[in-house]
């Protein structure tokens, strides 16, 4: 059986000591439309719908999974009664404008809550949540009209969104889209072409869907430049606003998947579905890297998501569960997991990776506020640091959310390979946060190639500087050896990226040889930096007599571990990036079976 309970601590601690987005201990009471203590009740309030609704959903989901029968889908028991309550209470309207019927909370705030949602029940996420990145998309590029038709619907959460790029003959290479869009003449565009792993693209519980769609125009050059944005309902609208006719829009099937078994993973045939063009003919890709770049922070969140999740049960398991001799142990007739170092040390992994990716996320949606609120020049700063941070934390995040939820199967040992502990569950469910919004390849490729070799590498040199600049201050000699460690890796990230970027113009191959050791490398220094703040905080605050002092102990014994056991895997990457790319550039041992 799982158990969960949602971190409203831990979520506070960050929000509000580490990354000082609001006050503290009035949590987020500069939130418009808030007062003093209405942000922290919107916590708990959707914790304990995470952990009463939807957790109890979760494994019965997994075994029951989506259905479909000739075009139409159906949710697992409960998911549909579960996103009723969960309108009816108006928590899709958190973070959206109060003229299309939204609560105008902090990007940041959504995106705490969102984390107890995921963790409690991933599949049932995968319907509703995209409807973020659609609302963004529509309101940055559609036209006035575009925007009332659809957005108002999709912050009540009453409508549901989709993404729609892959295809079957294409994956992430969006060179590759052959849907078409064909002028219908009367303002509108017909679309023609089969879609493949959409989200949510059919359910029984919305009463419209929204497919934002990417499509060729007749005329549109070769390649990702000749891609349009398109908006295609499910029902199309009726001339006085209401619902009306079924547009040509049809779901295939659904996939039979190794995780999230519960969401309905659709293939979907447009055929002369209507649909409107968001933004500019051919502009399309750059339109829906509004949605791509959401969503990918809202992936780092899941991957966040299910390592809290697994160690929260990890560590009540090895409480309880009595197994052999611990050094010093007395117990009687064994010593609990919890006594022996190396469930210990996978513990406490777990735990690095689980509270120093919240902090990362957490620090993403801090530069989300920016862009959202800030004025001129804090909007470009923050979509500069976003550029660079988000393939950091969608690429690292999910990779290291993988092993958290591998420990937690180890820690249960037998008892976590089979179905009835829960486990293997959250471990399938969180091994497609590597592939989707874009592999772990791509996040390297793109942090590497795109950003730090091309435009971004001012942002990150600023970045190196606040790193260095922390390193510099004295806070106390228990934190001394954790900066230094810390500076040391910073310094090494830097020279790295002058040695590649020297590299790379000779050896076409480079970046995608070493992108991900740059990625994971940059990550591991990025968490570094987030632990070594909260142990400054934490031995301020323990130095102060606070109340809570054995939360600041937690923290502080967790960031020691994290630089003792975990950012020395720095020098592993360093070593594979140096290594280059020799190894990879001959065929002797990829050769086909029949060569």
């Amino acid at each position: 059986m799982q158990n969960y309970r949602a971190p409203i601590r831990d979520v506070l601690f960050s929000l509000c000591e580490l990354h000082g987005n609001f006050p503290y201990p009035q949590a987020m009471s500069v939130a418009q439309g808030l007062g003093d203590d209405e942000a922290p009740m919107i916590l708990e309030a959707i914790g304990k719908f995470a952990e009463r609704v939807l957790l109890p959903l979760n494994s019965t989901g997994d075994r029951e999974g989506a259905h479909w029968d000739n075009g139409k889908v159906t949710a697992p028991a409960g998911f549909k009664e579960a996103y009723k309550q969960y309108v009816d209470a108006g928590w899709p309207r958190l973070g959206h404008a109060e003229e299309y019927g939204g609560q105008p909370v902090q990007f940041s705030l959504k995106l705490a809550s969102d984390e107890f949602l995921h963790s409690a029940n991933q599949a049932w996420c995968i319907y509703g949540l995209l409807n973020d990145g659609a609302i963004r998309t529509l309101r940055s590029h559609a036209e006035r009209e575009q925007v009332d038709a659809f957005v108002p619907g999709l912050v009540s959460g009453e409508w549901i969104g989709t993404m729609c790029l892959t295809e079957p003959q294409c994956g992430s290479d969006l060179n590759l889209v052959r849907t078409r869009a064909e002028p219908a003449g009367n303002g509108r565009y017909r679309i023609y072409g089969n879609k493949m792993f959409i989200s949510s693209g059919e359910s029984d519980w919305a009463d419209n869907i929204v497919h934002l769609i990417l499509a060729r125009l007749p005329d549109a050059p070769p390649g990702t430049r000749g891609i349009s944005l398109f908006v295609v309902p499910k029902r199309l609208p009726a001339a006085d606003g209401s619902l009306g006719e079924v547009n040509n829009v049809h779901c295939l099937s659904i996939e039979d998947k190794m995780g999230l078994k519960g969401a309905a993973t659709c293939a979907m045939s447009f055929d002369g579905a209507e649909g409107w063009l968001v933004g500019k003919p051919n502009r399309g890709l750059n339109c829906m890297f509004v949605f791509v770049n959401k969503s990918r922070v809202g992936v780092a969140l899941q991957g966040v998501a299910q390592a809290e999740a697994a160690y929260q049960e990890s560590l009540a398991y090895a409480h309880t569960r009595l197994q052999g001799r611990a050094p010093g142990g007395m117990r009687e007739p064994a010593d609990p997991l919890v006594a022996h170092p190396d469930v210990r040390r996978m513990l406490l992994t777990q735990r690095a990776i689980a509270e120093g990716g919240r902090a990362l996320v957490h620090l993403c949606g801090k530069w989300v506020d920016v862009v959202d609120s800030g004025d001129a020049v804090s909007r470009d700063e923050a979509e500069q640091r976003l550029a660079l941070l988000t393939p950091i934390a969608k690429g690292l995040l999910t990779e290291l959310a993988s092993e958290a939820t591998d420990l937690a199967i180890q820690i249960f040992g037998g008892h976590g390979y089979i179905k009835e502990s829960g486990v293997e569950q959250r471990f399938r469910d969180v091994r497609i946060t590597r592939i989707y919004e874009g592999t772990t390849g791509i996040q390297g490729m793109d942090l590497l190639g795109r950003k730090v070799l091309g435009p971004n590498r001012a942002v990150l040199d600023r970045f190196i500087d606040e790193i260095q600049a922390f390193c510099d201050t004295a806070v106390s000699e228990e934190i001394a050896s954790l900066q230094q460690r810390l500076q040391r890796a910073a310094t090494m990230w830097r020279e790295l990226t002058d040695e590649l970027g020297r590299e790379a113009g000779a050896d076409a191959g480079l970046v995608g040889a070493v992108g991900v050791d740059y990625l994971m490398l940059s990550g591991y220094v990025t968490l570094g930096y987030l632990w070594a703040q909260t142990a400054a905080i934490a031995v301020r605050k323990l130095a102060s007599g606070c109340e809570d002092p054995a939360f600041y102990r937690a923290k502080l014994q967790t960031a020691r571990f994290y630089f003792d056991k975990m950012l020395p895997r720095v020098a592993t990457h360093r070593a594979c990036i140096e290594s280059g790319t020799d190894v990879l550039s001959t065929d002797d041992a990829l050769r086909g079976a029949t060569a």
